[in-house]
């Protein structure tokens, strides 16, 4: 039994030897394979796909785009399947709708499925939007139709072109019947000049209590000031027309205790940097305006011969130096007595003559042009004899469509790319901006990345309750290629709608990484945006901008919200509305939600989305991104976006970036 136990053990233990020896010479010969194999499968790969070389996450993200600097020397990617390749917890990219061009919205606003007598939640602004859409709806099919353009082109026939009389005069009398205004039809020219005869009000007491709080609360402050303004057109319905020159003359009540003169303009109600004449000559290395100094010298009640000493001046005696004879003025303006006032338009700035003697001078400022000057008007503590304007222009100014656009196909936008978009910013803009538009169109959107098409720039505008406006802007939309027409009819409040037609259009035609919203006065510094959204790790949800926490609505003034309007205490977090980025996502997310009559709309466009994106944070987590670089008011030094730019300045903004390489404001107006 022994003996035949042992065999039986040797037996196995010999077969199980075999066994492991087998093993591992299969498995050597599956390493020489995969040795041989693996080189040959990546370079089968590497042909198939002409030549393009794939990185190590290449199979798991689409490229992505940078910067213009990183793109130099790159050629665009080209997509080996016609959906790219993502990771699996990145969320699905919406699939295209239509790659072409259209100018219509594909914006989906069922307002015959609306009731508006609900009470479920059902907002004015709602019913408002339902109102719009309705008039849109056929003013859209009548512009479509030709109809519009007949009925423009008779309108036109039948009417003689506005006269731009020489000179325009007007009575005290007439001049207040007109509101305090008078219209200059054609603006000003080089030469132009405006001669104002009035007189001065006797200082009354003050009871605004903005001006009229005092330190010792005794005695009520004594104010008598006057304004004079040169206007332009209206550009925003729901804002102030732009101030092309401020003069104000405070022979009392101003803060500093003196009478003053201040000058300024103001565009899309931001004020720029104030010019005030204290009774002080500029000083010598001070730049002049043609020649003149800005501010001349009058008598102060507290100059005590400051200019030259009691001591020097017996020194000139003694070594016999003759002294030069100096006359000194008051101030030019006082109370109850009669002045003539003329201001006039010189070469670099405005002059401003009272009674004979030159007493200030104001430079120009970039963004205004003489032209722009249609009206004068006259507000606060002054009773006016006269107006008279004369060596007015001969010709229209330029705002009229035809003189701003120019109709080259160097500013026509590319086509819409079949490759992956970065980024997608829609620009919102009113139908009569037409100096707007051309202005981007010369500026930012001449960047590399949008005339190479790795990122797409289109306007959203809505109809314009002027026929004549929309026959241009529909022109307009056909030539360029870069105008989305959002059909309703555009008022302030519903500013929001064109924000979801930019997230409609956004994710479902350009299939866009990020959408960016910014308004048609913002210059875009494009690859600086794109690096701060590329900073978020790929797959997150994001929203950046200059982001406000704990904003409380205004309660009164000219901005108030109502409590049935915004019942919360707080607006929730929200980016400032000249430039912000969304994911995807959360656009996908707003117009679903639009689409569906869930979307609550507000009239602050901006704190909209802040409410839209809180929701949306409810189910999946974003990055709140904050950057200062984002301008809300002008420019900062190292902008990101830079906001109230006229066209002139968009224009200098564009060529500084080019000529320095890197971004320079343009402050002066």
């Amino acid at each position: 039994m022994k003996r035949g136990g042992g065999k039986l053990e040797t037996y196995l233990g010999v077969t199980r030897t075999r066994s492991v020896q087998i093993l591992a010479l299969l498995g050597l010969l599956y390493m020489i394979f995969m040795t041989f194999e693996v080189p040959f499968v990546f370079k089968s790969v590497s042909q198939d796909t002409s030549g393009v070389s794939f990185q190590n996450d290449a199979f798991v993200r689409p490229q992505q785009l940078d910067s213009e600097e990183e793109l130099q020397e790159k050629e665009a990617p080209i997509r080996p399947l016609k959906e790219p390749l993502r990771a699996s917890s990145v969320s699905p990219k919406p699939q295209r709708q239509m790659r072409e061009y259209k100018t219509l919205s594909g914006l989906i606003f069922d307002w015959r499925a609306l009731d508006s007598t609900e009470k479920d939640g059902f907002s004015g602004l709602h019913k408002s939007a339902i109102t719009a859409f309705q008039l849109g709806e056929k003013l859209w099919e009548d512009l479509k139709s030709g109809k519009i353009r007949i009925d423009v082109e008779k309108a036109a026939e039948n009417r003689t072109e506005t006269s731009c009389p020489n000179s325009v005069s007007l009575s005290g009398d007439e001049f207040t019947k007109k509101g305090k205004v008078m219209v200059l039809p054609c603006g000003l020219t080089l030469g132009s000049h405006i001669t104002l005869v009035g007189k001065p009000r006797i200082a009354h007491a003050e009871h605004d209590p903005k001006i009229s709080m005092l330190k010792d609360g005794d005695q009520s402050l004594m104010v008598s000031q006057f304004m004079l303004e040169l206007i332009g057109l209206k550009t925003v319905d729901g804002e102030d027309p732009p101030r092309v020159l401020h003069y104000n003359p405070r022979l009392k009540g101003d803060w500093s205790g003196k009478p003053v003169i201040e000058q300024n303009t103001c565009y899309r109600q931001q004020w720029g940097t104030s010019v005030r004449c204290e009774g002080w000559k500029s000083r010598p290395d001070e730049e002049t305006v043609d020649g003149l100094i800005k501010c001349e010298k009058w008598i102060r009640d507290d100059d005590s011969n400051t200019e030259e000493s009691r001591a020097t001046w017996w020194f000139s005696r003694l070594l016999s130096r003759p002294k030069k004879v100096t006359v000194d003025w008051p101030f030019p303006f006082a109370e109850d007595k009669l002045f003539v006032m003329t201001v006039s338009a010189g070469l670099e700035g405005y002059h401003v003559n009272v009674d004979g003697r030159h007493v200030t001078s104001f430079p120009y400022r970039t963004g205004f042009s003489l032209e722009d000057a249609t009206g004068l008007t006259l507000k606060g503590d002054i009773d006016v004899h006269s107006v008279f304007a004369a060596s007015l222009p001969s010709s229209h100014p330029s705002y009229a469509p035809q003189r701003h656009l120019e109709f080259s196909d160097r500013w026509q936008a590319p086509p819409l790319p079949s490759g992956p978009v970065e980024l997608f910013i829609g620009i919102l803009s009113a139908g009569n901006h037409f100096a707007e538009r051309m202005a981007v169109r010369k500026s930012w959107m001449q960047h590399r990345l949008i005339k190479n098409s790795k990122v797409v720039a289109r306007f959203f505008v809505a109809l314009h309750g002027r026929k004549e406006v929309n026959v241009e802007l529909k022109k307009e939309a056909e030539f360029f290629g870069d105008i989305v027409i959002v059909p309703y009819m555009d008022s302030y409040d519903l500013v929001v709608v064109k924000t979801v037609a930019i997230c409609e259009y956004g994710v479902r035609t350009v299939a866009a990484k990020h959408i960016m919203k910014c308004d048609d006065d913002t210059f875009v510094r494009v690859d600086a945006v794109i690096k701060e959204a590329n900073k978020i790790p790929e797959g997150s949800s994001l929203y950046v901008g200059n982001i406000n926490y704990y904003h409380k609505p205004l309660r009164s003034g000219k901005w108030s919200v109502t409590y049935e309007e915004w019942p919360e205490e707080d607006y929730p977090p929200y980016a400032n509305g000249p430039g912000y980025i969304l994911s995807s996502d959360v656009a996908n997310f707003i117009v679903s939600e639009f689409e569906k009559h869930k979307l609550r709309l507000f009239k602050m466009e901006d704190v909209s989305v802040g409410m839209w994106v809180e929701n949306f944070n409810s189910t999946k987590p974003v990055e709140y991104v904050h950057s200062l670089k984002f301008c809300q008011f002008g420019c900062i030094e190292d902008y990101y976006t830079a906001h109230y730019q006229s066209p002139k300045q968009m224009i200098c903004l564009w060529n500084k970036l080019q000529q320095l390489g890197r971004p320079v404001c343009c402050n002066m107006r």
